[in-house]
């Protein structure tokens, strides 16, 4: 009986954990482009096409597995009640991600219950699971196809999943690929029904892209890699790593290029990770899986210059993992390394994201997504256009047809930056005449000033100092200690 309860604690740690991050859905901490999928999601309930502006079809969104579950949960619990329900369903489908990660790594029941919970309340986890984004459904996916596929052997598995898991996202061949051949080095053999699911995988993702959308990887990825390209020399390069280097192994931005932090968590976790290797144990096929696939994602998203802190967040949990067992599995004073990881590192880091969670949430549920409730407000025409970036908040609060700076939900304006980069903005304005222009800048100061204001009028300025304030003195302090946001001028075409 006592065995039976024992067996039981992982999924109480599962319950448990899921329970406690609901707590982080007070922040209101949901990421912008979780709000374009949503309207994608949306727009295919509405007109029936996957786009984003009515019946253009356009893949705005990185992930079109996630746009069908958005799409359920709308059809479901209705446009003004399913982010709640779908939160709480991409923060119990990551924890039981975390549970079978338990599975192939640990053995006693204890361990694994308290690794769930140890896991899940880290910074990444607490954003995959509660920001709104795609990673809660691709990290159960991808620990499924570990746990069922690699350890269990089931066939299905090693079929179903790895179609799933591209779907999702495509730049998961990295994992896959990753998996594929960390397995044949181990066992010598190649799963053919691994291969197939891989190929079918690779084959309907890219197939549904070009017969429905008319190309073959989706137009975020084409729109990022046209407006972001640059030719950069050794030293710029250099410089980017730096700036990007808070994303890799630390989990926790500091201001500067110079990390600690960072330094120090990445030799802790390559050392855990040798220790653990060296030992003869069957669940090193998996370390080495995701130890490997942390360090290449990391590195091959860094050499495309990509900044978005989101693509690190799974390696920042994979590679954090030998460190967890490391401690876990300690057989003398087990008690202080344990104490001093939780006071040292998972107590702050906690402490941390809240404070995170709070302020950003406070810049982007109570400032931006007012700019975007003002405008649902003040223009009944939803068919009006405005030009702005980025395409989240605004777009899906106001109603309004959006063309976004990068071109992710309009490709128009990719036209106009392959014509005349340095000039988009303003040919696309004179080219499209948007109604509403949304801005970083003052419009009427620098270049262009005379058609700006020839054509446009200045309708509101939207200042983040003025979100900063609360009735709790906590709140406020917290405001102010880390404000998020960024001031805009929202201009109207003069009729």
């Amino acid at each position: 009986m006592a065995k039976n309860k024992n067996n039981r604690l992982p999924i109480y740690a599962v319950i448990f954990t899921v329970t406690f991050k609901l707590l982080f859905l007070l922040t209101h901490y949901i990421q912008e482009d979780a709000f374009i999928t949503w309207r994608v999601a949306q727009n295919l309930l509405d007109y029936g096409v996957i786009g984003f502006n009515g019946e253009t079809k356009i893949s705005a969104s990185t992930t079109h597995l996630y746009v069908f579950v958005s799409y359920f949960f709308n059809l479901i619990f209705g446009k003004e009640h399913f982010v709640e329900p779908l939160l709480i369903f991409n923060s119990i489908l990551f924890t039981i991600g975390t549970l079978f990660l338990a599975h192939l790594t640990l053995k006693n029941p204890w361990h694994k219950a308290v690794f769930i919970f140890l896991v899940g309340i880290l910074p990444p986890s607490i954003k995959i699971s509660i920001l709104g984004m795609e990673y809660g459904i691709l990290f159960f996916l991808e620990m499924a196809l570990l746990y069922y596929g690699f350890s269990k052997g089931k066939k299905w598995a090693l079929i179903l999943l790895p179609v799933l898991i591209m779907f999702t996202r495509i730049d998961t061949i990295i994992f896959l690929g990753i998996v594929f051949l960390v397995d044949a080095f181990w066992n010598r053999k190649i799963r053919w029904n691994y291969v197939f699911g891989g190929i079918l995988g690779l084959i309907w993702t890219l197939s549904f892209n070009w017969l429905y959308f008319g190309e073959l990887v989706n137009n975020t990825i084409v729109a990022k890699k046209l407006l972001y390209e640059h030719h950069f020399t050794f030293a710029q390069n250099l410089k980017y790593f730096f700036i990007s280097f808070g994303n890799f192994w630390g989990m926790l931005k500091l201001p500067g290029n110079f990390n600690p932090v960072t330094i120090i968590i990445l030799i802790f976790e390559l050392l855990c990770f040798i220790y653990l290797i060296r030992q003869r144990d069957k669940r090193n096929y998996f370390l080495w899986m995701i130890f490997i696939f942390g360090w290449a994602k990391q590195i091959i998203f860094i050499s495309q210059k990509s900044l978005f802190d989101w693509y690190y967040w799974v390696p920042q949990l994979l590679l954090f993992v030998p460190v967890l067992i490391f401690v876990l599995e300690q057989k003398e004073k087990r008690n202080v390394w344990l104490s001093l990881l939780v006071v040292f590192y998972i107590l702050p880091m906690t402490l941390f994201q809240t404070i995170h969670s709070i302020a950003t949430g406070n810049g982007e549920w109570n400032y931006r997504r007012k700019i975007g409730l003002f405008l649902n407000t003040y223009e009944k025409d939803k068919n009006q256009w405005i030009l702005l970036e980025p395409a989240g908040y605004v777009p899906y609060f106001s109603g309004l047809k959006a063309i976004d700076e990068v071109g992710l939900v309009d490709k128009q304006i990719q036209t106009e930056i392959k014509k005349d980069k340095p000039h988009y903005w303003i040919n696309t304005v004179k080219n499209r005449k948007p109604k509403y222009l949304l801005s970083y800048k003052n419009l009427f100061e620098g270049d262009d000033t005379e058609y700006y204001q020839t054509h446009y009028q200045l309708l509101k300025e939207f200042r983040i100092k003025d979100h900063l304030k609360s009735d709790s003195k906590i709140l406020e302090k917290i405001y102010h200690f880390k404000p998020s946001g960024t001031d805009y001028n929202l201009y109207v075409r003069i009729k």
